[in-house]
């Protein structure tokens, strides 16, 4: 390993933990060409691979010990899910180098994939203090989110996704246990309380930024530095509906539907069938029931330039 400075008097150069999953389905080449220029950048770089759950929190954890200046999750949502489990309140800046199915985080800043872009942004780009929910499930554990909390179908589907076959489709297999779903889900009615005020849905998402499932749009109005959660609610069952409901958030009309609503708190509730999975960041993490609040300023994540994190408009029916 080379030493962090430039030379003799010369200026520091930025030291880089890489987290690096070898099994998210991104281009290789994409991170090869990324690395290169990093170190043209005149990063030090170091890379470790993750090898199974829970190397990205440690890693990320153990990183803000070790004297480096930013991390790097060269991953998908799910490895950024863990290692903000680690970076959460430490003031360490995160960084993107996406490489998964959905990358909805990168989809939220703004963020490219061409090499030389993504190199500048994590290099130079400026680290901007981001709201993080946080899930707490009946077993009393809390992770906290960058994007969203699902429950529901996608929870379901999320929960059903066969690994093997993700790793060979990417979204392929998850659009398949969706259409799985489709044909099985019972859709119960969830109970929902926001600040206190009640409510009933089939599906549920609790929404830290406008993006869902790559770059379709949930919560238009919602942004990553504003200390309070969308929570989307589809109020209608049955299987019509589910189809009405997945056209509309292909053609990015869901929230003309009159039976599709959006409600904000800092705090929410759920109940519904005991056990239910809960999905975070297209990871199970929980089971019914569970509590979820914001967290403001808990993280800086590094954005590109004009990466937006205000919003632009008030929400009509926020609490």
């Amino acid at each position: 390993m080379s030493d962090p400075k430039a030379g003799n008097g010369g200026p520091r150069r930025p030291r880089v933990l890489i987290v690096h999953n070898p099994t998210a389905g991104g281009s290789r080449a994409r991170a090869g060409a990324t690395i290169v220029r990093l170190r043209r950048l005149g990063c030090h770089l170091e890379v470790r691979s993750t090898a199974r759950r829970g190397d990205a929190e440690a890693f990320a954890r153990a990183a803000v010990d070790q004297g480096f200046d930013r991390v790097v999750v060269a991953g998908g949502d799910g490895t950024i899910n863990e290692a903000i489990q680690g970076l959460a309140g430490t003031g360490l800046p995160l960084a993107l180098l996406p490489l998964g199915t959905a990358n909805v985080l990168a989809a939220e800043i703004g963020l490219g994939s061409e090499p030389a872009a993504l190199a500048e942004t994590i290099a130079r780009g400026e680290p901007r203090s981001i709201c993080l929910g946080r899930v707490r499930g009946a077993d009393g554990r809390a992770r906290f989110f960058t994007s969203m909390v699902g429950i529901g179908a996608d929870a379901h589907a999320v929960a059903g996704i066969n690994p093997n076959l993700k790793r060979l489709t990417g979204k392929g297999a998850y659009y398949a246990e969706i259409l799985h779903q489709f044909l099985v889900f019972p859709f119960p009615y969830y109970r929902v309380s926001v600040e206190g005020a009640a409510y009933e849905a089939v599906s549920v998402v609790v929404a830290n930024g406008r993006h869902y499932a790559g770059d379709y749009v949930l919560a238009p109005d919602a942004r990553l530095a504003e200390p309070r959660l969308h929570v989307c609610l589809f109020e209608k069952a049955g299987r019509a509906a589910a189809f009405r409901y997945a056209l509309a958030i292909q053609q990015g009309e869901l929230t003309d539907l009159p039976d599709y609503r959006i409600v904000t708190g800092r705090k929410v509730r759920i109940e519904g069938p005991a056990g239910d999975p809960v999905q975070a960041d297209g990871d199970i993490v929980a089971a019914l029931p569970v509590e979820i609040e914001a967290v403001p300023d808990a993280l800086r994540l590094v954005m590109p330039a004009g990466g937006a994190t205000t919003s632009p408009s008030r929400i009509e029916k926020e609490i």
